[in-house]
This record gives C-alpha cells, structure tokens and sequence, in this order.
C-alpha cells in the first residue's frame, strides 16, 4: 500500500464518521502529509491538550492519551519533545503519562505568560480550545466556559511556531481553518466555533484518534511501531480514571473518550498498528 493508500486508511480509521459530528468530513488525505513536513523540520515540539469540563468540576478523557501517544511516538523519532497544559488538568495528564512511561519531567502546566523565546518552532494542539470571535471559549453545550480555560491557543496567535490542530468538535485551536464551512455545517454553533486556525489543522471523529493516526504515520515512516499497544491503550485510560478524569460526554470516571468504550479505543488502536 502507497503513501497514498495510507493516508486514506488513516482518514478511514480516524474521521470515518462514526461519531456523527460534522468536523471529521472535512479530514482530507493530503492533510496526513502536510503534518509530517512540518514534523520532518521541527527541532523541538511541544504538544499542547487539556480540556476542562467545568460542568464536572474535572479534565476530559479526550486528549490526554492522544498527546502523550503522539509525544512518545515523537520522542522515538529523535524529536526533542514536551506536552503543555494548564494547572486544572496537569495531574491527570501526568498520570496519564506515567502510566505509560512517558517522562513527567516533560509534562509541563504553563500559562499564557511563557515568552516567545521559550517556544518550540512546532505546536501540536490536541483537544484544546480555541477563542470563538467574540474572544470567549465555548463548550459544545455552547457554555462560556473561558473562566477555567486560561488562553493558551494564545501561543498559535502570536506567530513564533509553526501550528498543528487536532480538534473533532469545531471549537479547538486550528478549527479556524474550516471557519466558513463549519458555518454551514453547524449554523447553531457557529457564534461557538474557534476562529484560531494552525498551518495544518486535521479534523477527527474524536481528537485522541488523530493523534494515533499521526503517530501511525511517523510509525509509517521510519518503519517501526511508535504509538502505543492495545494495553497501554487500556492502562492510559485506567490512569485518567484514577486522577479524576471523566468522559467529556458522560460526565463519569469511565474507560471510555467521548462516549465510546474501550472495546471501540482498542479497535482504533489495533486497525492503526495493522497499517505498519
């Protein structure tokens, strides 16, 4: 199977559709090649998640394991390489890392105050929100949710790093990029949507399988597996639970990421390692 022909599986497996939500259509293969040119130039990568159910008084499940699986698979690659999020959800996405042996010290909660100096020339924003045009962030029960999101879509703004969005419902950093045809998509939303777009912004039917998808594509590249096994998929999930972390559409401290299961995670997980 070409390039081409795993592009498109990657689009299959990760915005087929099947969480009814309107983003993923607008995944194109060619964006799967797009965010590998702009990895293969990257001399250091912080990837950046954490989405805070305020409703739940808790981070969601969707995001953390994305990002730690990315950042390891990146890492593998020889990428120097850190994930970012705000202090309401540091504890459960180091968890999340530990349990998979990422390294904590690379785990970082920061603010909108880091300078531009110490920003890597690649951002990788998994999950996380971006300001809608009135500056405000919202929730997909259109909530202003802006008091516990500090503004860290704010990085992608100011033109020091290059930017990559992995988002599933319209209103995460890089979704700007779609801004017109998410409009027509989701009229009731539209007021809600991101208006922060990213150099490459890659739409998912949940944004965790994007981050597999492309860590399956670094995997592609260099010949050898850097994502994770259907185990560690299974103690991820295990972690977050531990650490407080609930599904974004349960509301509950389950082993599932948007409403789906564990059975349909390690689905995603094993159809992406049978790519290698």
């Amino acid at each position: 199977m070409g390039d081409g022909g795993i592009f498109h599986r990657l689009t299959e497996i990760s915005a087929g559709g099947v969480s009814g939500r309107g983003p993923s259509a607008l995944c194109a293969d060619g964006l799967w090649a797009a965010a590998l040119d702009l990895i293969g130039v990257a001399r250091n990568i912080s990837v950046i998640t954490g989405f805070y159910i305020a409703s739940a008084n808790a981070p969601e499940t969707d995001g953390p394991s994305g990002s730690v699986v990315l950042a390891r698979a990146l890492m593998r690659a020889g990428i120097e390489t850190e994930i970012w999020t705000d202090a309401r959800c540091l504890e459960a996405l180091s968890a999340c890392a530990e349990s998979v042996s990422f390294p904590v010290d690379r785990v970082r909660g920061v603010s909108d105050e880091i300078g531009a100096a110490e920003q890597p020339n690649l951002l990788i924003y998994i999950e996380r929100l971006g300001r809608a045009a009135d500056g405000a962030y919202y929730d997909m029960r259109r909530e202003d949710v802006s008091e516990v999101t500090p503004p860290l879509d704010g990085y992608a703004l100011n033109g020091v790093s290059r930017v990559i969005g992995i988002g599933d419902g319209g209103n995460e950093v890089g979704m700007g990029n779609f801004s017109e045809a998410l409009r027509a998509m989701m009229p009731d939303y539209a007021r809600c949507l991101s208006s922060v777009g990213a150099d490459v912004c890659v739409p998912a039917d949940v944004s965790n399988w994007g981050a597999y998808a492309l860590a399956a594509a670094l995997s592609r590249e260099g010949g050898v597996w850097l994502g994770q096994t259907e185990a560690e998929e299974r103690t991820m999930l295990e972690a977050l639970a531990s650490a407080g972390a609930v599904d974004g559409a349960r509301k509950e401290k389950t082993l599932s990421v948007d409403g789906f299961d564990i059975s349909k995670q390690i689905e995603v997980v094993s159809s992406l390692r049978s790519l290698l």
